[in-house]
């Protein structure tokens, strides 16, 4: 399709304005020197344009979006409904506190509902997503050991199926990684975990369930492990999706941890955000928590500043709508029903897994929780054809693709998520589908090279795209 630019034509306009009557000229120092470079078009031509992306765009409301480890599940319209009320979108962030008792209302109530899911003892709803909630937890970690006077505590452990924010995180947060490996069963391996901590352990980060679908059934001797070398326990929250309403990070022995509101408690997820990564806890840490936090008081809901705050790590008090989201989403369910959300998710990963293996080689094959993992190395080696051939074959069939080559301590991954929000009709027309891949691998394996064959675009060059990439328009002019 054709760019905004590509569709200008000059003297195009969408709207008359009406004359300005007051006129500001800016000093000359601050003025462009060359015409600024803007698309000139009808309002027709700008509704077709994205009109035209929309349509090219697939998200849970078009079709089956199994991408593993990012819970792509279906965002209710009465939470968009309630996020949009003008009492929460018309007001401004530096209004006074007697003025948006209403909003301080809300960061309250999920304040309170979220330690309560998770066990913690105090939660701030500033960080903007996933792995800005990591980097403030990390930061968290290192103010309370500075404060301590053990300075010296600087690895930070993290398992070898971990997202791959965690070491990015802890580095930036200036920790040094010390990365341990799974056991044959992919949770962790105990005696790698003890040889690893020592004086120097700050913490541990760990995903649980982790990116291999998998509980670990180890879960309290690891905290134990690395409480009793004196380092902090972080949970990566991600995956809450299969364990909230059952279990809490809290009561496994973790200090703090962070959410994705974007993914657990179904605010929309994708395209760029907005996101929310929220970090809870325990009560020896609630004073260096960043920004401000919402207290009930007799005269109504005030804000307040940890007296060893952090600081800020976001502009205000995070991405507010979003909150709403995730609080209309938590109230519409309820206890139970935030139970059985996360019963249904692990069900529908575990029937659909047992499905696919019926032709697929399952990468651990045991009870899986919300998500599942799949090696395609032996059909890559029988047919020549790749995870990324049948990823991208799926996209015919209108399906999203898993996602590929990740965990990277599996060969030739498929990675898969049914998330609670799919039927079992889907769920066995998707399975249908990849059985009908894995025998065109044997049959046809070039059509898989090729694939996909319906879409817009088809199979790029990906390392051209990745090393010489178009990152703007070019005109004619410069």
């Amino acid at each position: 399709m054709k760019l905004l630019f590509e569709r200008s034509r000059k003297g195009r306009r969408e709207v008359l304005l009406p004359p300005v009557s007051d006129v500001y000229t800016l000093d000359e120092k601050y003025l462009r020197k060359k015409t600024l470079h803007l698309p000139e078009l009808s309002e027709v031509d700008i509704d077709r344009n994205y009109t035209e992306l929309a349509k090219q765009c697939h998200g849970v409301n078009d079709g089956f979006y199994p991408l593993g480890s990012c819970t792509m599940k279906y965002n209710p319209s009465v939470n968009e409904e309630l996020a949009s009320l003008k009492g929460f979108t018309d007001i401004h962030p530096l209004e006074e506190e007697e003025d948006v008792q209403g909003a301080l209302e809300v960061l309250y109530k999920a304040e309170e509902l979220l330690k309560e899911i998770t066990g913690m003892d105090a939660m701030t709803l500033s960080p903007a997503a996933g792995a800005h909630g990591e980097y403030t937890g990390l930061l968290l970690i290192r103010k309370y050991l500075q404060e301590k006077g053990e300075s010296e505590r600087v690895n930070i452990i993290v398992p070898d199926s971990a997202h791959g924010t965690n070491p990015a995180s802890a580095v930036m947060a200036g920790f040094k990684v010390v990365n341990i490996p799974s056991n044959e069963e992919g949770g962790v391996d105990l005696e790698a975990l003890r040889k690893a901590v020592g004086k120097d352990t700050a913490g541990l980060m760990l995903t649980n369930p982790n990116t291999l679908g998998l509980f670990d059934p180890n879960i309290l001797e690891i905290t134990k492990i690395v409480h009793e070398a004196g380092g902090l326990c972080y949970y990566d929250g991600a995956n809450l999706n299969a364990v909230m309403g059952r279990v809490r990070p809290g009561d496994m022995g973790f200090d703090c941890v962070h959410l994705n509101l974007h993914k657990t408690f179904s605010t929309p997820h994708g395209g760029g955000g907005p996101g929310s990564g929220p970090v809870g806890c325990k009560g020896f840490l609630q004073d260096y928590l960043p920004g401000r936090r919402v207290e009930k008081r007799e005269d109504g809901y005030h804000f307040f500043k940890p007296v060893k705050t952090m600081g800020q790590v976001r502009s205000f008090y995070g991405n507010f709508t979003v909150v709403v989201k995730a609080l209309a989403y938590i109230l519409t369910l309820g206890k139970e029903g935030i139970r059985e959300s996360s019963g249904k998710a692990v069900l529908n990963a575990n029937y659909m897994m047992h499905r696919m293996k019926e032709d697929y080689t399952v990468a651990y094959d045991t009870t899986c929780m919300h998500e599942f993992v799949l090696s395609l190395e032996d059909l890559k080696k029988k047919t020549g054809v790749s995870a990324m051939d049948i990823a991208k074959a799926s996209l015919d069939y209108g399906m999203h693709p898993a996602t590929m080559y990740f965990p990277l301590i599996v060969h030739e991954a498929l990675m898969f998520e049914p998330a609670e929000t799919e039927d079992k009709d889907t769920i066995d027309e998707a399975v249908r589908i990849y059985h009908e891949l894995y025998q065109k691998a044997f049959e046809d394996p070039d059509y898989l090279h090729n694939a996909p064959h319906t879409c817009m675009i088809g199979r790029p060059d990906e390392t051209e795209a990745a090393r010489n990439p178009i990152l703007r328009y070019t005109f004619e002019d410069e």
